[in-house]
């Protein structure tokens, strides 16, 4: 079975001006006029087709890679539903995994909440190609005062 790749990166909306999918990757621009380009794999178990998370590689194209992350399915909640109903929890087999074994059926991640992966991707992605306008719906750092010179001293 496939792992209907185009079918998830389209769900999980990844946060780039442009972006496409070839065999089970996705490879995206963080900014139209960025030369840095990320790409996302799914994250192989030791087992053949099965896999527990994405893989997020940075790319320049003079530099060759930059930045590697991996975000997990069980850091993630992405299988949270679907395991709770199942009764199964960390260490047990299929737990936040995604298996392509079979020839037919739905996709293997059908029922994935999506959301904590697109928001960590959307992070990342800010760093790497920040926004021009702040975001002030998430909280910032905050700002530590300039330093002043001495009274009395001159520079």
């Amino acid at each position: 079975m496939s792992l209907y790749a185009p079918e998830f990166f389209a769900e999980l909306q990844p946060p780039f001006a442009v972006g496409a999918v070839v065999g089970n990757t996705y490879y995206g621009s963080p900014a139209a006029d960025s030369p840095v380009r990320i790409r996302i794999d799914f994250q192989s178990t030791i087992r053949h087709r099965e896999y527990d998370g994405l893989r997020l590689v940075v790319i320049h194209p003079d530099r060759g890679t930059l930045d590697t992350a991996y975000l997990s399915f069980a850091d993630h909640q992405t299988f949270a539903r679907r395991d709770a109903a199942k009764g199964i929890g960390p260490g047990w087999d299929g737990y936040a995994r995604i298996r392509d074994w079979h020839e037919n059926g739905p996709p293997p991640w059908k029922g994935a909440d999506l959301t904590g992966l697109r928001r960590a991707i959307t992070h990342y992605t800010q760093i790497w190609a920040p926004d021009p306008a702040p975001d002030h719906s998430r909280p910032s750092l905050p700002t530590l005062p300039t330093a002043r010179p001495a009274a009395g001293r001159s520079r």
